[in-house]
């Protein structure tokens, strides 16, 4: 879409999120609180005494699209502060009158209001000019939440009505066929059917726990990182899970991020606490001993667990946890070979992308966050630093042919940094993983290194991750694939069948076969009839399942089926170990 066009669409959607509130308000006299567009839609948070539930949207939708046809006219109006101030306490709606205070101890003189028939509140707009000019068959409600007022655990918890919304039906119905097919490969859902990971209450929440066949899948994926990552010349480093808080003030993230740290541990006359990143234990690596030019690049990686504190609502399967492990990096070097260090590691991100899969431009595209000068509580003071280092990124992606955009306020405090942008199955983005250019660090922690003139230099530090946490990206990898994990990533790679229990010796020595092979194979030996054995291989999305009845005992072949075929081919048990060993290698 154009831009105007984009503009007119959220200007729909926000019209559609007070025509929504309207409808809560003649249905259960409720009150209203925030109700924005957003990606694809919109929402809009209220209180009211009865309980809104799933089964009550098709009857909200109905008062809707009656307040659509009424062709109501949508009219803005300004206020001084303080009657606006009283005129939404005698509507009862606390919520937008504690806002409405909030703007005037701000200093603001007018607030701006739209209404709409019966129904008025505060808001800054844009609106339509009618509710008449929203297609009644271009929206739906699609789900209820929780939020809490402000976003605050403290405050009270509201209801939350989300809805989507189109220029036409088409549109709409595309997008819900695309949420239907989201839902279906929900990786909550898929992880449970699939086995692959769980969750406790004892244990806790945000800390989930990976089955046998969800730690295959991620003992894949750390091994590909290593053996990628020591191809580019990484070092593998292991450090402490903890540190003094001191490290960590040294560093400057305390102060940003003390709210999403664990709190301190006193330990004996320390005050220690557990690490949301690694970047000051890889410095203190660094400095461990002097360095030269000659050493430079310094590549310093870590299959590093991390902890960060995540509010219980913003918990979500394996995406939000509050324990993580990321495929970290950080590249010390000299200024001057920035631009090849940060091209190289687009490289390496793009290469691990193309091993899962996926497209460049479609399914992942790089974001280039920068600074924002007038900022300076978040970011550090340096103009001429972040003009350089954002040129650098800048030049790097357009050299590389990157698909990318800029967005500013997202950088890091201590410098611009390029996201890597993934695009998941229900359309929306979401940023995985980073590319960072510090500036500021090498500073920080007095990191430098003796030049060919003999003579120290500060280097510049590339904070990096090949393919980001594990439980985020393997969250990804099995919405992406639908749990049918390709053969190199599946827990299961090969299914065998006993058709009876006299079988199952033979299953089990063919399974002791491919296992001395280094394939993973399972050996069905219940007592379900052959039916049900296949049906449940099939769910389970394994790659090659193996009937085996006397025919294949007298057999030097194997009768193979292949994950997706009704057909049945044979092929010789050599033939076809070789064939599986070859894909596992190539990672198709």
């Amino acid at each position: 879409m154009t831009k105007k066009e984009n503009n007119n669409l959220e200007v729909m959607r926000h019209s559609l999120a007070h025509v929504l509130m309207q409808a809560l308000e003649h249905l259960y006299d409720a009150i209203p609180g925030v109700g924005p567009a957003i990606a694809n839609g919109f929402y809009h948070d209220f209180d009211a005494g009865y309980q809104v539930k799933e089964d009550d949207l098709a009857k909200i939708e109905e008062e809707m699209k009656k307040i659509i046809k009424n062709n109501l006219t949508i009219k803005g109006k300004e206020m001084p502060v303080v009657a606006g101030i009283k005129f939404l306490q005698a509507k009862k709606y606390k919520y937008t009158a504690e806002l409405a205070q909030d703007l005037k101890k701000e200093g603001e003189g007018r607030i701006s209001f739209y209404e709409q028939g019966d129904f008025t509140n505060m808001c800054k707009g844009p609106h339509l000019n009618s509710t008449g000019e929203i297609n009644p068959e271009s929206f739906k409600l699609t789900k209820i939440a929780g939020a809490y007022w402000k976003g605050n655990e403290k405050n009270e918890m509201l209801t939350r009505i989300y809805g989507v919304a189109f220029k036409t039906k088409k549109e709409l119905d595309e997008h819900l066929a695309m949420l239907a097919e989201a839902e279906k490969r929900d990786h909550r859902k898929l992880g449970k059917e699939l086995d692959l990971f769980v969750f406790s209450e004892i244990v806790g929440k945000g800390l989930p726990m990976l089955t046998p066949k969800g730690t295959v899948i991620r003992k894949e994926l750390e091994k590909f990182v290593l053996e990628e990552e020591a191809k580019r010349g990484y070092q593998h480093v292991v450090t402490p899970n903890l540190a003094k808080v001191e490290l960590y003030k040294k560093s400057g993230h305390y102060p940003y991020y003390k709210d999403t740290m664990y709190p301190i541990m006193k330990v004996d006359e320390e005050e220690l606490i557990l690490r949301p990143m690694t970047c000051p234990h890889h410095f203190e690596l660094y400095n461990s001993r002097p360095r030269s030019y000659k050493e430079l690049p310094v590549r310093l990686a870590e299959i590093a667990h991390q902890y960060r504190y995540e509010k219980s609502g913003e918990l979500s399967g394996l995406t939000r946890v509050r324990m993580f492990c990321l495929a970290d990096a950080h590249i010390i070097c000299a200024k001057e070979q920035a631009d090849d260090e940060i091209k190289n590691v687009l490289d390496l991100i793009d290469y691990a992308n193309k091993i899962f899969g996926l497209e460049k431009g479609k399914d992942y595209r790089y974001r280039l966050s920068l600074g924002d000068r007038n900022d300076d509580k978040k970011y550090y003071q340096d103009d001429a630093a972040w003009d350089k280092a954002e040129d650098i990124l800048r030049n790097v992606l357009k050299k590389t042919g990157a698909p990318y955009f800029e967005a500013t306020g997202e950088a890091a405090f201590y410098g611009p940094k390029i996201d890597v942008q993934m695009k998941k199955v229900n359309g929306q983005e979401e940023t995985a993983f980073t590319v960072q250019y510090d500036f500021v660090m090498p500073k920080r922690f007095k990191l430098n290194y003796v030049d060919k003139d003999g003579k120290e230099k500060e280097p510049i530090v590339i904070h990096r991750s090949s393919i980001g946490c594990f439980e985020r990206t393997m969250a990804f990898l099995i919405e992406h694939y639908a749990g049918a994990f390709p053969v190199w990533l599946s827990p299961v790679q090969v299914k065998l069948l006993a058709v009876s229990e006299k079988h199952v010796k033979h299953c089990q020595k063919l399974a002791d076969e491919f296992s001395q092979q280094g394939i993973r194979v399972e050996v069905d030996a219940s007592d379900e009839t052959v039916g049900n054995k296949i049906r449940k291989a099939i769910k389970e999305k394994t790659p090659y399942m193996l009937v085996i009845g006397d025919k294949e005992i007298n057999s030097t072949k194997l009768q193979i089926r292949d994950r997706g075929r009704q057909e049945v081919r044979e092929i010789e048990k050599a033939k076809f170990i070789k064939e599986i060993l070859k894909i596992v290698k190539a990672k198709k």
